[in-house]
């Protein structure tokens, strides 16, 4: 929206971006071969795998097109990789192909003995999501967007030439609304008096493995879907972890983000039958996430029949993450309709990454540690994360306000002690920013404080 000369502000339920499902997903770019012909999930997930790349390099997200796998380990699960194949092409992807036993093991020595083949999408790929969904943010605000931390939304009212919006900080007269709340997508829709879907919560658990063995699988590897979903997969990720999940339970509260033993237990269990001699020993987190799904069993992508000011992005479930692109691009032409829209003429559509130094080459780091010798500094390191790069994450957009956030942008904190040491010198330099207490850093907002107070 901001590619056009249009005032626009972003009303976050929490402390930072991508603290919901954005953040909390398997970060995978689908070839597009799984949903149902003639779905908004087929139509747009083709879309934005070919815009993945290209929206990646500008904003300075990792992306790699690693290919995937869905693997056969029993006579009708074969029969349902012929059936992938065919939805496949229907759709329009392109380069997917059927794997023998042999060709899978080559391409997968790990795979387990049971698998008897396998269907290849040479297009699939691995993103991260929340670094995605803080380079699109930041490169709104870069290019006019304001953002507000914080303002869950409470009312909503029509007005003549719109709406009037309340939030827990304030109120915002708008023109338009992108209703993009996630799993409280309805909610917003009911405050204008539209029930025309419901969102409801799945949440999965998933385990992530140490960059040590983000070497057991070179492809994302998923079993056969099921009706829940996709099923669970094992994947490289982009900063080469290893990640195993997700499980698949409808839950009652939106806000369950809690792992339990028997969700990691079954994940286990599958992940077993699919490898062989998963590196478990080399676990360093586990976590949950919840997504939303809509009673429409598609995504919910259009104006509302009550005031079709409000557009509606909804029930953005899997493959949500790669159709995001075009979701975006459709919510442009949907305003288009309804109101003139002049090109920002000063827009850059480019971000530098949020975390840079160590992809510098030596003469270049030297360069910048003699510009600022905050790059000489290592704080985090498991990840080997500078100062410099911290101090830049909590000053640029959208500004990182706590560790949690801090780490999302430069991984300081993402490594096997998990924070354990860097998090203390995180906090500080959060505090030195901001001009705050230390005592008033949180770990991810609200009532997540560090410290409770000094002891002398």
């Amino acid at each position: 929206l901001t590619r056009y000369r249009l005032k626009v502000c972003i009303l976050e339920r929490e402390s930072d971006v991508a603290m919901g499902a954005s953040g909390a997903n398997s970060g995978i770019a689908h070839a597009g071969f799984d949903a149902d012909t003639g779905t908004l999930k087929a139509k747009y997930n083709l879309l934005g795998a070919g815009m993945m790349p290209r929206v990646c390099e500008e904003l300075g997200v990792k992306y790699r097109r690693n290919g995937s796998l869905v693997a056969a380990y029993t006579e009708e699960e074969e029969e349902t990789l012929r059936i992938l194949l065919a939805r496949g092409a229907a759709n329009g992807v392109q380069g997917l192909s059927i794997l023998s036993r042999e060709e899978l093991f080559a391409a997968e020595p790990n795979i387990s003995e049971a698998a008897r083949g396998a269907l290849y999408a040479e297009t699939g790929g691995i993103v991260c999501p929340y670094g995605l969904t803080i380079a699109a943010v930041g490169n709104a605000m870069d290019n006019g967007a304001d953002l507000f931390y914080d303002s869950e939304v409470t009312a909503i009212r029509s007005t003549a030439d719109g709406f009037l919006v309340r939030s827990k900080t304030g109120e915002i007269e708008t023109r338009f609304i992108v209703n993009a709340a996630g799993l409280f997508a309805d909610r917003i829709a009911g405050m204008i008096g539209d029930a025309s879907f419901q969102v409801h919560a799945r949440k999965g658990e998933y385990i992530l493995l140490d960059k040590s063995s983000g070497y057991y699988v070179r492809h994302t590897l998923f079993g056969c879907p099921t009706k829940r979903g996709k099923g669970i997969l094992i994947s490289p990720t982009v900063d080469g972890n290893l990640i195993v999940g997700p499980t698949a339970e409808e839950i009652d509260s939106k806000e369950d983000k809690a792992t339990t033993a028997n969700g990691l237990s079954d994940l286990i269990r599958r992940a077993g039958q699919m490898v062989k001699d998963l590196p478990l020993q080399n676990t360093i987190t586990s976590f949950a996430g919840v997504r939303a799904f809509s009673d429409r069993h598609d995504f919910v992508i259009g104006a509302s029949g009550v005031n079709a000011r409000m557009i509606h992005v909804a029930g953005i479930e899997s493959p949500g993450l790669t159709s995001a692109p075009a979701i975006a691009e459709e919510v442009v032409r949907l305003i288009s309709l309804q109101t003139e829209l002049k090109p920002n003429e000063d827009f850059s559509p480019y971000r530098r990454a949020d975390s840079y130094f160590q992809s510098l080459g030596a003469a270049e780091k030297n360069r910048l540690i003699a510009e600022n010798g905050d790059f000489g500094k290592v704080i985090c390191r498991c990840e080997g994360i500078t100062r410099g790069e911290i101090v830049d994450a909590v000053l640029r957009n959208p500004p990182a306000n706590t560790t949690d956030g801090v780490k999302r942008r430069t991984r300081a904190g993402m490594g096997r002690c998990q924070g354990g040491f860097c998090q203390p010198s995180v906090a500080e330099i959060i505090a030195e920013c901001r001009g705050i207490p230390l005592t008033d850093v949180t770990k991810c907002g609200k009532h997540s404080y560090l410290l409770e107070g000094r002891t002398k």
